[in-house]
């Protein structure tokens, strides 16, 4: 039951009987279309990208989000979030990597110890091709917006995009690598991020994950951090689930912190309906995840700053929202 009250939303939970703020809503959704697959040329990748485009039928000035997923996840996987987020406004571009179930790569590959750099490749293929795959959607190039570019991405997917949002892999002496950030991105959505590496990886992730140390000092994009306060990851961390937060802690550009209570590593059932890695299903959870990242999304692209202000120090049973600002 909804009850609106000024510029906010009020629910009434009948086990409480009492008023909780509802997250702010994020407009009517409209009719999408999805293509797929759309195939870019990769010869040094010994295998081409094949990539997804979701986008509203209808409206202009579209932003873009390109989402980079979790190991062994395709472009097809994450209804939850790519279809609630093409329904409000956004085009959104999923690439398949590597490491996906799909493709059938083993570790015997010898391209699989530098997957998590073909992955970061992946997703600037995408942006240096963007033409090409609005093009491949008929009529919904000259409805996009190419200056307002979201990245975001989920666990390993996290991570890769990280690192176009300015977070940078240690080498083995500890000191930052490569540079991979790119400005034509505006705003980043980090969903189960990894946390820092050396003394707080688990045995396994240290390894088999060398990669697995961002350094965060340089991310300097907008960017949106969500976690929850129950993903245990006991192969990749020794810490608890506050592990997952450090990329807000740590880097100058994380602006908001959306933590979901009794979130696990799929905070709730983002990675598909109904999905069998899901340990935490919560249509609730994954609601109030959606909303909060077109909010935070239209806000930090400068489309809607309002929706952000809305939501500054909001909190009830299913999550709380922190900001620097």
């Amino acid at each position: 039951m909804f009850a609106e009250r000024g510029s906010g939303w009020f629910r009434l939970l009948p086990e409480r009987n009492v008023r909780m703020p509802e997250f702010p809503a994020p407009g009517v959704p409209t009719p999408i279309v999805s293509v797929r697959p759309i195939v870019l040329s990769a010869p040094e990748r010994g295998t081409d990208l094949q990539v997804r485009v979701s986008a509203p039928t209808t409206g202009g000035d579209l932003p873009v989000i390109v989402f980079s997923h979790g190991f062994g996840q395709s472009m097809d996987g994450y209804d939850p979030l790519a279809r609630f987020w093409a329904e409000h406004g956004f085009v959104v571009i999923q690439p398949t990597h590597l490491d996906s179930r799909t493709l059938a790569v083993t570790p015997d590959d010898p391209r699989y110890p530098e997957i998590w750099r073909l992955r970061i490749d992946d997703l600037t293929s995408v942006l240096n091709h963007l033409d090409t795959l609005l093009a491949a959607v008929p009529g919904l190039a000259e409805r996009v917006d190419t200056e307002k570019i979201a990245l975001a991405g989920h666990s390993w997917g996290a991570q890769t995009a990280g690192t176009l949002l300015g977070a940078r892999v240690l080498d083995a002496e500890g000191k930052p690598g490569e540079d991979f950030s790119d400005p034509r991105v505006k705003a980043g959505l980090l969903l189960a991020a990894t946390g820092e590496g050396g003394k707080d990886l688990a045995p396994f992730a240290a390894e088999n994950f060398p990669f697995m140390s961002p350094d965060f000092s340089a991310l300097t994009t907008p960017t949106l951090v969500v976690w929850g306060d129950h993903d245990q990851s006991m192969l990749t961390a020794t810490r608890g689930p506050d592990w997952f937060t450090d990329v807000y802690r740590l880097s100058p550009g994380a602006q908001g912190l959306l933590t979901l209570f009794g979130g696990e590593h799929s905070l709730g059932g983002i990675t598909g309906y109904a999905a069998t890695e899901t340990t935490d299903e919560s249509p609730d959870r994954v609601a109030l995840l959606q909303r909060a990242s077109v909010a935070y999304l239209r806000s930090a692209l400068g489309i809607d700053p309002q929706l952000w202000t809305l939501a500054a120090g909001w909190e009830d049973e299913r999550g709380r929202l922190e900001s620097k600002a």
